[in-house]
């Protein structure tokens, strides 16, 4: 049996230098130059006004559903193989409805799948 990594680490080797410098500054918490120039240098780059970091991808979600405008009551897809995050962040604090959805890279079950979970909605035992 394969293992299929979620999120296989890569380090470039310069974390050690970057560690190094967060502590001989003392900027280790909550934020400081080195969060300042990345949400600079990812805004740079994707051409926009300004970005943020945040602490985790459970906090990115959330401020993405927010920002969508997803509220009490929606269905939201999420995908099946994911970390749990990714459906407790719908239903936590905004109360929608997430609806598990298979993804595979062709166009065959997942455009299937996902249509029906767009035009149904999760089924109702």
């Amino acid at each position: 049996m394969s293992r299929i990594y979620l999120s296989p680490p890569h380090l470039s080797g310069l974390e050690k230098e970057f560690l190094q410098e967060a502590l001989d500054s003392n900027w280790i918490a909550p934020l400081g130059p080195q969060v300042d120039s990345f949400e600079e240098e990812i805004s740079e780059y994707l051409g926009i006004k300004s970005a943020v970091a945040l602490n985790s991808g459970t906090a990115a979600l959330h401020l993405a559903l927010k920002i969508s405008g997803v509220k009490s009551g929606d269905y939201v897809l999420c995908p099946s193989l994911t970390f749990s995050s990714s459906a407790n962040v719908i239903l936590y604090d905004l109360r929608a409805y997430y609806y598990y959805t298979n993804t595979v890279i062709n166009d065959g079950p997942q455009q299937s799948s996902h249509n029906t979970a767009i035009n149904d909605g999760p089924q109702q035992s």
